[in-house]
Protein backbone atom coordinates (compact mmCIF):
# COMPACT_ATOMS: atom_id res chain seq x y z
CA UNK A 1 0.00 0.00 0.00
CA UNK A 2 2.74 2.46 0.76
CA UNK A 3 4.29 1.64 -2.46
CA UNK A 4 1.12 2.26 -4.51
CA UNK A 5 1.01 6.17 -2.32
CA UNK A 6 4.82 6.63 -3.08
CA UNK A 7 4.02 6.11 -7.00
CA UNK A 8 0.76 7.74 -6.98
CA UNK A 9 2.59 11.05 -5.41
CA UNK A 10 6.13 10.56 -7.61
CA UNK A 11 3.43 10.76 -10.94
CA UNK A 12 1.13 13.82 -9.22
CA UNK A 13 4.78 15.60 -8.60
CA UNK A 14 5.75 14.72 -12.42
CA UNK A 15 2.28 15.47 -13.90
CA UNK A 16 2.37 19.01 -12.11
CA UNK A 17 5.85 19.50 -13.39
CA UNK A 18 5.20 18.65 -16.90
CA UNK A 19 1.71 20.83 -16.90
CA UNK A 20 3.40 23.90 -15.08
CA UNK A 21 1.19 23.21 -12.11
CA UNK A 22 2.54 23.95 -8.61
CA UNK A 23 2.14 21.16 -6.41
CA UNK A 24 0.01 22.73 -3.83
CA UNK A 25 -2.46 23.40 -6.69
CA UNK A 26 -2.76 19.71 -7.03
CA UNK A 27 -2.61 18.32 -3.70
CA UNK A 28 -4.25 21.18 -1.91
CA UNK A 29 -8.08 19.92 -2.38
CA UNK A 30 -7.22 16.42 -1.30
CA UNK A 31 -4.68 16.80 1.62
CA UNK A 32 -6.99 17.78 4.09
CA UNK A 33 -9.78 15.52 4.40
CA UNK A 34 -11.69 16.56 7.31
CA UNK A 35 -12.63 19.66 5.84
CA UNK A 36 -13.43 17.96 2.35
CA UNK A 37 -17.84 18.88 3.39
CA UNK A 38 -16.80 22.45 3.67
CA UNK A 39 -14.83 22.71 0.57
CA UNK A 40 -16.91 21.33 -1.47
CA UNK A 41 -19.67 24.12 -0.75
CA UNK A 42 -17.18 26.74 -1.63
CA UNK A 43 -15.56 25.35 -4.73
CA UNK A 44 -17.54 24.24 -7.50
CA UNK A 45 -17.38 20.49 -8.82
CA UNK A 46 -14.92 19.73 -11.57
CA UNK A 47 -16.18 17.34 -14.35
CA UNK A 48 -15.08 15.81 -17.31
CA UNK A 49 -17.45 15.75 -20.24
CA UNK A 50 -17.90 12.50 -21.66
CA UNK A 51 -19.14 12.00 -25.73
CA UNK A 52 -22.44 12.80 -25.45
CA UNK A 53 -21.85 15.63 -23.48
CA UNK A 54 -22.48 14.27 -19.85
CA UNK A 55 -20.56 15.23 -16.89
CA UNK A 56 -18.71 12.81 -15.04
CA UNK A 57 -17.04 12.45 -11.97
CA UNK A 58 -13.82 9.53 -11.83
CA UNK A 59 -15.01 7.23 -14.70
CA UNK A 60 -13.78 4.13 -14.72
CA UNK A 61 -13.66 4.31 -18.64
CA UNK A 62 -13.11 7.44 -20.78
CA UNK A 63 -14.06 7.26 -24.84
CA UNK A 64 -11.26 9.32 -26.31
CA UNK A 65 -12.65 9.39 -30.26
CA UNK A 66 -16.32 9.58 -29.99
CA UNK A 67 -16.96 9.06 -33.94
CA UNK A 68 -15.44 5.36 -33.74
CA UNK A 69 -14.43 4.09 -29.96
CA UNK A 70 -10.71 3.33 -31.70
CA UNK A 71 -9.12 4.75 -28.56
CA UNK A 72 -10.05 4.81 -24.98
CA UNK A 73 -9.22 5.11 -21.26
CA UNK A 74 -9.93 1.65 -19.39
CA UNK A 75 -9.61 0.37 -15.73
CA UNK A 76 -8.90 3.72 -14.20
CA UNK A 77 -8.02 4.57 -10.75
CA UNK A 78 -8.24 7.79 -9.90
CA UNK A 79 -4.86 8.98 -7.39
CA UNK A 80 -6.54 12.20 -7.10
CA UNK A 81 -9.36 14.60 -7.84
CA UNK A 82 -9.04 18.28 -7.07
CA UNK A 83 -10.38 22.12 -8.53
CA UNK A 84 -6.92 21.98 -10.33
CA UNK A 85 -6.22 18.72 -12.15
CA UNK A 86 -7.41 14.87 -11.68
CA UNK A 87 -4.61 11.88 -12.15
CA UNK A 88 -5.31 8.22 -12.95
CA UNK A 89 -3.59 5.10 -13.63
CA UNK A 90 -4.96 2.86 -16.14
CA UNK A 91 -5.12 1.69 -19.73
CA UNK A 92 -5.08 3.26 -22.97
CA UNK A 93 -6.91 0.66 -25.89
CA UNK A 94 -6.05 2.04 -28.92
CA UNK A 95 -6.96 0.26 -32.73
CA UNK A 96 -3.75 0.66 -35.08
CA UNK A 97 -6.39 0.60 -37.85
CA UNK A 98 -4.05 -2.09 -39.96
CA UNK A 99 -5.07 -2.52 -42.91
CA UNK A 100 -8.15 -0.49 -41.82
CA UNK A 101 -9.84 0.35 -38.33
CA UNK A 102 -12.47 -2.23 -39.17
CA UNK A 103 -10.10 -4.99 -39.63
CA UNK A 104 -8.01 -3.68 -37.05
CA UNK A 105 -5.83 -4.77 -33.74
CA UNK A 106 -6.73 -3.16 -30.22
CA UNK A 107 -3.44 -2.65 -28.04
CA UNK A 108 -3.43 -1.64 -24.58
CA UNK A 109 -0.57 0.90 -22.97
CA UNK A 110 -0.10 1.42 -19.32
CA UNK A 111 -0.32 5.25 -19.07
CA UNK A 112 -1.04 7.93 -16.16
CA UNK A 113 -4.22 10.15 -17.43
CA UNK A 114 -4.38 13.68 -16.34
CA UNK A 115 -6.83 15.84 -16.33
CA UNK A 116 -6.36 19.71 -16.26
CA UNK A 117 -7.08 23.30 -17.40
CA UNK A 118 -10.79 23.64 -15.31
CA UNK A 119 -13.04 26.00 -17.65
CA UNK A 120 -16.67 27.24 -17.00
CA UNK A 121 -19.14 25.51 -18.94
CA UNK A 122 -23.01 25.62 -18.76
CA UNK A 123 -23.07 24.02 -15.30
CA UNK A 124 -20.00 24.38 -13.58
CA UNK A 125 -16.63 23.86 -14.51
CA UNK A 126 -15.12 20.96 -16.41
CA UNK A 127 -11.34 20.28 -17.21
CA UNK A 128 -10.62 20.97 -20.84
CA UNK A 129 -6.96 19.23 -20.95
CA UNK A 130 -5.87 15.33 -21.33
CA UNK A 131 -2.32 14.60 -20.92
CA UNK A 132 -1.01 11.65 -21.11
CA UNK A 133 2.18 9.96 -19.96
CA UNK A 134 3.08 6.49 -20.63
CA UNK A 135 5.66 4.91 -17.92
CA UNK A 136 6.05 2.01 -20.02
CA UNK A 137 5.10 0.70 -24.04
CA UNK A 138 3.45 3.42 -26.04
CA UNK A 139 1.42 3.20 -29.01
CA UNK A 140 3.92 3.71 -32.58
CA UNK A 141 2.95 6.55 -34.52
CA UNK A 142 3.68 6.70 -38.27
CA UNK A 143 6.24 9.52 -39.03
CA UNK A 144 5.90 9.34 -43.08
CA UNK A 145 8.03 7.10 -44.15
CA UNK A 146 7.58 4.14 -41.06
CA UNK A 147 6.40 3.31 -37.44
CA UNK A 148 8.40 4.88 -34.74
CA UNK A 149 7.57 5.17 -31.05
CA UNK A 150 5.13 7.49 -29.68
CA UNK A 151 5.99 10.35 -27.54
CA UNK A 152 6.37 9.52 -23.71
CA UNK A 153 3.54 12.17 -23.30
CA UNK A 154 0.68 13.59 -25.35
CA UNK A 155 -1.67 16.24 -24.51
CA UNK A 156 -5.19 16.86 -26.54
CA UNK A 157 -7.97 19.12 -25.98
CA UNK A 158 -11.25 17.62 -24.65
CA UNK A 159 -14.88 18.59 -25.73
CA UNK A 160 -16.80 21.29 -24.90
CA UNK A 161 -19.60 19.32 -24.59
Amino acid sequence: MQRIRLTSAILAATAATVLGLSLADVTSASAHPGTSHQAAAVQPRVVVLNCLGKPQVKPRDFVLTCADGNSALTKMAWNSWTPAMASAGGTLVENDCIPSCVGGHFHSYPVLAVLWGPAAYQHGKRFNRLTLLFPGARPPIFNGHRWVPGPLTVTYPLWAG
